[in-house]
C-alpha cells in the first residue's frame, strides 16, 4: 500500500502563542529567546526575517539588524500549554501520529484515500486547529516524510501543500540540498565544493558515487534526493520521566557530600536526555530522612537538557527541601514533562560556545564511558558508577545504588 504521510508545522511556534497573549505584537517584528549579552534567537516573527534575521543568531546582532523589534524572554510553560492543545486535537482526529518536537507533528494516514480525501481531511485538520487554538499552521501531504517535510517549509508560512505519488522528484529536483532534513552546515559545505548546490545534481549523480564519497550517509542522501524514505511514523508514546536515587551507606548529615551527589546524578541523568534527544521542563528532588519521612520538590523550568542549567536547579530545590537539619538517608533526582527532538540551542539563555562544549564532553563520553569526563565536585562520590540507558529499553528508573 502506498504511504500518505503528512507534516505539521505551526509557524515560529512562540511568537504566535505571545501575540495571543498581546495582541500589541501583531505586524511588529518579534524575537523570542535570551535577554543576555550572549543569548540566541530561539523564535523570530516573519516581520523580523525581513531585516535577515534568523533562529539560533545572537540575539544581539539580531537586535543591531532590527533595534525596533520587541524582544521577549519566553515562558516554556505556555508555550507546553499550546503544544499539549494541537496534540490533544492531532490524537482525537488522527489514526497514527509521531510527535517530533513540541510544535511539529508526522501523521500517517495511508490508505485513507479509500475512505476520504487525505488532502480534504488534512485541510480539515489545519482549519480545526487554528480555529481552536488560534495559532497559524502549515502541512505538507506526500509518500514519505522526508518530502512531507520539505514540502512543510516550502509551503509556509500558514499554507500548506500536496506532493502526490510521481511529483517528488519533479518537487525536489530545483531546491537547494541544504533543505533535506539531513544536511546541516558541514555537509554542505562538502557539496558545496563538489560543486553539488541542487538536489537535481544528487537525482542525476549514480548512487555508487555518493557511497565512495559520503558512505552509507551518501547512500541515504542520494535516497532522500529521489523522493525514498521508508522511515515509518512511530506512535506517539512520551516517557513521562527519568530519575536517579541513592540510598546512602551511612546516613549523614554532611551536605556538601549530598550536593556532590545530587550534582553527579544530574550530570548523568542530563548526559542521558541529549543522548535519547529528550529535553525537560520540570526538575523533581527528593529528600528522605533517617526517620524515614520523605520530602519532594520540583520547578518548572524552561525546556533543557543541559547540566548547569539541571545542576543549579537540582541543587536550589535541595537548600530548600533540606530544613530539619537531621540524618539523611536517600536523596534523588527526577526529570519530568520530556519532550522529545534534539535539544534546541536557541531555548533562551544558552550560547553556542556551550552547546559545542556539551557535544565534545558527550562525545568523549560515548567513546570512553560515562566517567570519562566528570565535574571536580563529582570526583569523590560513591555508589553512583555507570547508569543504564533509560532510552534504550530499559526501565524509566534508574537506580544509581541500594543498601546492602
Amino acid at each position: 500500500m502506498q504511504k500518505s504521510i503528512i507534516h505539521i508545522d505551526l509557524d515560529t511556534f512562540f511568537v504566535p502563542c505571545e501575540r495571543l497573549l498581546d495582541s500589541s505584537l501583531n505586524n511588529k517584528p518579534v524575537l523570542v529567546g535570551g535577554t543576555s549579552g550572549r543569548g540566541v534567537v530561539a523564535a523570530c516573527s516573519y516581520e523580523a526575517r525581513r531585516y535577515g534575521i534568523y533562529s539560533a543568531m545572537p540575539m544581539r546582532t539580531a537586535q543591531m539588524l532590527c533595534p525596533e523589534a520587541v524582544v521577549i524572554r519566553g515562558n516554556s510553560g505556555i508555550y507546553s500549554k499550546f503544544s499539549d492543545m494541537v496534540t490533544d486535537i492531532v490524537k482525537e482526529q488522527s489514526p497514527l501520529y509521531e510527535k517530533s518536537s513540541i510544535d511539529e507533528f508526522y501523521i500517517d494516514v495511508s490508505g485513507m484515500d479509500r475512505f476520504y480525501g487525505t488532502y480534504k481531511w488534512a485541510q480539515e485538520l489545519r482549519t480545526r486547529i487554528t480555529k481552536e487554538t488560534g495559532l497559524p499552521i502549515s502541512f505538507g501531504l506526500s509518500t514519505s516524510k522526508t518530502v512531507a517535510k520539505i514540502g512543510t517549509n516550502e509551503a509556509k508560512p500558514d499554507n500548506h501543500i500536496n506532493i502526490p505519488l510521481g511529483a517528488e522528484k519533479p518537487f525536489l529536483a530545483p531546491l537547494a540540498v541544504k533543505k533535506i532534513p539531513m544536511v546541516g552546515d558541514k555537509t554542505y559545505k562538502m557539496l558545496l565544493n563538489m560543486g553539488i548546490k541542487y538536489v537535481k545534481t544528487v537525482q542525476e549523480m549514480p548512487m555508487e558515487l555518493m557511497d565512495r564519497v559520503m558512505g552509507k550517509s551518501g547512500i541515504m542522501l542520494w535516497k532522500k534526493a529521489q523522493g525514498i524514505d521508508n522511515s515509518e511514523v512511530i506512535p506517539y508514546h512520551e516517557r513521562k520521566s527519568i530519575s536517579s536515587s541513592l540510598t546512602l551507606e551511612k546516613d549523614t548529615i554532611d551536605t556538601r557530600q549530598l550536593k556532590n551527589i545530587l550534582t553527579s546524578m544530574a550530570e548523568k541523568l542530563s548526559y542521558y536526555l541529549r543522548n535519547g534527544n529528550k529535553l525537560t521542563s520540570c526538575v523533581t528532588v527528593t529528600v528522605r530522612y533517617s526517620d524515614f519521612d520523605t520530602r519532594t520538590r520540583q520547578k518548572r523550568i524552561p525546556y533543557t537538557s543541559l547540566d548547569h542549567t539541571l545542576i543549579k536547579t537540582a541543587l536550589d530545590l535541595f537548600d530548600q527541601l533540606y530544613e530539619r537539619r537531621v540524618l539523611v538517608r536517600l536523596v534523588g533526582v527526577r526529570y519530568s514533562h520530556l519532550l522529545s527532538g534534539t535539544y534546541q540551542m536557541n531555548l533562551f539563555e544558552d550560547t553556542a560556545e556551550m552547546i559545542n562544549l556539551y557535544q565534545a564532553m558527550d562525545k568523549i563520553r560515548n567513546r570512553y564511558g560515562q566517567n570519562a569526563i566528570r565535574r571536580v565536585t563529582t570526583m569523590g562520590t560513591k555508589g553512583i558508577g555507570q547508569m543504564s540507558n533509560p532510552f534504550n529499553g530499559q526501565p524509566p528508573i534508574i537506580p544509581a545504588h541500594r543498601r546492602q
